[in-house]
């Protein structure tokens, strides 16, 4: 698989509600990614909530072989547009179903179950068991091949791995923010694949001064600089960096080959800019983190 991945968030309309003012450019820009070589793209029930999954199931199918769909559920929209936690098991059941008509197919390759988190007022009444439950009997239906998980402790990965195998696990992590960083051991450990969301700190790492020499030396960009290192720092990783616009992701996916070109010392130094000894996942409260999420892929 393809290591560079798409992320389609940024097809919705403005804070993630409704649809893209041009849904035929949207369209445009997720097939260029399949051309060009995406075989992994990220989306959730809640973008839009569903036209990004519809525009993925427009412009996609019939998905090639070795394409990969990883869709979210457990979260939802509320009328005004706010994000919800929705992972009551009939709830993901409906969503699961929402997914497949809206993608146009039979299968999910993937499907993700978003975790709350244990941060007092976003933590769910539903047990994880319960939830994650709800997946594992959709997959034993054939509705499901794969089960992820979004915004994992590594005490949560370990409680659903006792349930079932987990092929996927999409946290925070970034330059600045090596928060997951336990989870991305497991994930090595343990062979799941690792996704970072906000490869690039929601635009924050464009002008850091780390990033300004090897780009300079290469001719990229700061960006791909960036999604670079993320790919040389564990092979377990799939970047899914998102972009409505057809050049940036065209330099999205040419970060791969940067990512060959970077030297170890230049590896080494980036690393080095968070001490990861001491990063520990502790996410905020969910009502900012999706607040930040909207207004991000609204800035990008």
């Amino acid at each position: 698989m393809n290591r560079i991945g798409y992320g389609a968030m940024q097809l919705a309309g403005p804070n993630v509600w409704g649809p893209p003012s041009d849904p035929q450019s949207a369209r445009h820009v997720l097939r260029l990614a399949a051309e060009l070589g995406v075989t992994f793209f990220d989306t959730a029930n809640a973008y839009g909530p569903r036209t990004v999954n519809q525009l993925i199931g427009q412009a996609l199918q019939p998905f090639l072989d070795g394409v990969i769909v990883g869709n979210k559920v457990g979260a939802g929209r509320g009328p005004d547009g706010s994000w919800i936690i929705t992972d009551h098991p009939d709830i993901i059941r409906r969503q699961v179903h929402e997914a497949l008509q809206d993608l146009g197919t039979q299968t999910s390759e993937l499907t993700y179950l978003r975790l709350p988190g244990d941060t007092p007022g976003a933590a769910s009444a539903v047990a994880l068991e319960d939830s994650l439950g709800a997946l594992v009997e959709l997959r034993e239906q054939g509705l499901i091949r794969r089960i992820g998980l979004s915004g994992a402790s590594p005490q949560m990965l370990a409680r659903a791995q006792a349930m079932t195998p987990i092929a996927a696990v999409q946290n925070r992590f970034n330059l600045l923010d090596r928060s997951g960083v336990q989870v991305l051991a497991d994930c090595e450990a343990q062979g799941i694949m690792f996704i970072p969301y906000f490869p690039l700190a929601s635009g924050r790492l464009t002008d850091h001064d780390q990033l300004t020499g090897p780009a300079r030396r290469l001719g990229v960009t700061p960006a791909q600089v960036a999604l670079a290192w993320l790919l040389r720092r564990s092979p377990a990783v799939v970047v899914i960096p998102g972009t409505a616009d057809l050049e940036h992701l065209r330099a999205n996916i040419a970060a791969a080959e940067v990512a060959e070109a970077l030297t170890d010392e230049e590896v080494t130094r980036l690393t080095g800019l968070v001490d990861e000894s001491k990063a520990r996942l502790d996410r905020p409260h969910q009502s900012t983190l999706d607040a930040h999420e909207a207004s991000a892929a609204s800035r990008r």
